[in-house]
């Protein structure tokens, strides 16, 4: 039967990326579907985290209070003085200009708390002790990388000191950029969610890396390699074990193998990689070889093996 008491044991993190204005959250919890509670954000506005036993309202409500010029702290206040059940919720927020601000109440189930820091806030309840969220914010803050790396670094540390004291089931990802959703027709960057697992974050972490590759342009141009010597030989191998090549005659990466990869390219959606001047992502290679089972082989290649 449905209930309106039921509580989402959570913890998350809101964050701002001082470099880019990027703003996220990450979550898990012992509910089915958490990203369709839990996170919301506007692209220069703000990032909310709503749980416990959660107000969804905080969501549309506090963006919209952002959005009037309403810092993170002012919508706060707003938010709890309208609501009768504040000491049940538990809120974080950080604002445009990464100011952050964090509400957990004194009815919510224990363990509960937040820690707020520079441009972010990390908070959790029914956890199993205060580590949790200590080890979510020395995650996000010593991490190197963009906004999504230093997220998943805090819930991957939140969920090993122990988290949700009632287990796993749900996870997810939100960052919003302006534009940065599919040809910049929305403003969701990263749309991520894992509503039913029982690994949940492993499963997070799986689904995002084949979106990252999909959807997404965050590696480093200098570790792209010219396909070339043994590299080119094992391309050509994994595309002959899948369908997409006859056979190795070609020496060079010539067009036949241009093709080819150009083709298995296209099948996975991978045109965001593409790249039509003799060099490839190294993760490109990688899935390739991951598809036609040839990672070991190359890496023991590699090692002279």
């Amino acid at each position: 039967m449905m209930s309106n008491t039921s509580f989402p044991s959570t913890f998350s993190i809101v964050a701002r990326d001082p470099v880019n204005g990027d703003l996220g959250i990450t979550v898990q919890s012992k509910f089915p579907a958490v990203g369709s509670v839990v996170p919301w954000a506007g692209a220069n506005i703000g990032a909310i985290a709503t749980q416990a036993w959660a107000n969804v309202g905080y969501g549309p409500n506090g963006l919209s209070l952002l959005g009037d010029g309403h810092s993170a702290s002012e919508t706060l206040k707003i938010l709890l003085d309208s609501d009768e059940g504040r000491e049940h919720r538990q809120i974080g927020i950080v604002d445009a200009f990464g100011k952050a601000v964090a509400h957990t109440g004194k009815e919510c189930m224990e363990w509960a708390g937040h820690i707020v820091g520079d441009g972010f806030s990390c908070q959790g309840n029914i956890l199993t002790g205060e580590d949790v969220v200590a080890d979510m914010a020395d995650a996000f803050e010593n991490t190197e990388g963009d906004l999504i790396d230093k997220l998943f670094a805090g819930l991957i540390a939140g969920q090993a000191a122990g988290g949700d004291r009632r287990g796993m089931q749900s996870a997810a990802i939100l960052v919003v950029r302006e534009k940065g959703g599919y040809e910049g027709g929305n403003d969701r960057y990263v749309d991520v969610r894992v509503d039913e697992h029982p690994s949940p974050i492993n499963e997070l972490v799986r689904i995002f890396n084949i979106y990252d590759m999909t959807l997404l342009s965050r590696e480093d141009p200098n570790l792209l390699v010219k396909i070339e010597g043994d590299l080119l030989t094992i391309i050509q191998e994994a595309l002959i074990t899948l369908g997409y090549l006859e056979d190795a005659r070609e020496n060079s990466f010539g067009n036949r193998t241009k093709s080819a990869l150009t083709e298995w390219i296209n099948t996975n959606n991978f045109e965001n990689k593409a790249r039509d001047d003799g060099t490839i992502w190294p993760s490109v290679v990688d899935y390739l070889l991951e598809d036609a089972d040839l990672m070991t082989e190359w890496l023991n290649r590699k090692k002279g093996c």
